[in-house]
């Protein structure tokens, strides 16, 4: 545990475009982690080689190889970047040795964690879920119109540019909407949720656009536009690319005339409340239009943070 004024050593599980930005990032910008280890397992993965050239410890042998590491007793957290199916004995391995691990993939063993939303009131949990890049863009939306009117339904449309997406994410695009779905319902506050990825293959790539639909009872809708955009506000602050790609919509969903929806069974009436969102990825290891790879990196470097605060006034 660190003493007040020590940096917390932290742990990277997962070499590649994820890991990677999340190193950098915490080497370029935290005052409060410290890489310890890299661990992979692919010797040539250009995450082992640029961890090695800063400096970092790194190992090709994965979970088990790094709880052999000099290293491993120092470190307070530790990060994975790998993937869902991994991620089941990478946690029952870090449990056993009481690390505090911060998931990046959609295994959701942990509890959900979006910054803007949830985070003080999780940060004990030893496992934390950092949900979906989707997720991560469009939970705060749904949760800023949650709190000024019930939401009866949430669906949320995640465009990332195909060059942005692999392998990783491709094996996980099931996991990715559940995930993402049901994280809409509890940290959001939707009754249902419901969630879509796009992999778009436009060239030049485009940047990650993020469309999110709320049916909610009716309200003021000056209340509703100041809380979304209070929100935006607040995942800007830690992740500078995060904007609305323009005004907030609403639309007045009237008795005479409603909606149905299938997956409910059900007629609606009231407000319609539709956002549209761009993140632009701060270009630190990945490229700009990658904002969906930025963000997951960006909200788990908050969470990790949030979390090193703590032990430093624990200790």
């Amino acid at each position: 545990m660190a003493g007040d004024g020590e940096k917390v050593r932290v742990a990277i599980v997962g070499s590649g475009n994820i890991g990677t930005d999340l190193m950098i990032k915490i080497m370029r910008l935290s005052g409060t982690l410290e890489m310890a280890a890299m661990v992979g397992i692919d010797p040539e993965s250009d995450g082992l080689a640029r961890a090695a050239r800063l400096g970092v410890a790194t190992t090709a042998r994965g979970i088990d190889s790094l709880v052999a590491m000099p290293e491993f007793e120092s470190i307070g957290i530790v990060f994975d970047a790998t993937s869902a199916g991994a991620h089941q004995h990478h946690n029952d391995v870090l449990q056993a040795h009481g690390k505090q691990v911060i998931d990046l993939t959609p295994a959701a063993i942990g509890p959900y964690v979006v910054p803007s939303v949830n985070l003080e009131a999780l940060s004990n949990e030893r496992n934390l879920n950092m949900v979906t890049c989707g997720g991560q863009a469009t939970i705060p939306v749904v949760a800023a119109v949650s709190s000024v009117s019930p939401v009866l339904y949430g669906e949320i449309v995640a465009s990332i540019a195909s060059k942005s997406a692999g392998p990783g994410t491709r094996a996980n695009i099931d996991e990715f909407t559940e995930t993402t779905a049901r994280a809409i319902e509890s940290v959001g506050g939707a009754t249902r949720g419901k969630a879509i990825i796009i992999l778009n293959p436009a060239e030049p790539p485009l940047i990650m656009r993020d469309t999110v639909h709320c049916l909610c009872d009716d309200a003021d809708p000056a209340r509703i536009v100041a809380a979304i955009e209070r929100k935006v506000a607040e995942v800007q602050a830690y992740v500078p690319g995060y904007r609305l790609k323009q005004a907030v919509q609403i639309e007045k969903v009237g008795g005479n005339n409603p909606l149905y929806l299938p997956d409910m069974e059900r007629a609606f009436s009231g407000l319609k409340v539709s956002v549209f969102l761009e993140v632009e990825g701060a270009g630190h290891y990945l490229p700009p239009y990658a904002g969906n790879l930025d963000i997951m990196t960006s909200a788990a470097l908050r969470t990790a943070e949030t979390i090193a605060m703590k032990q430093r006034v624990a200790a």
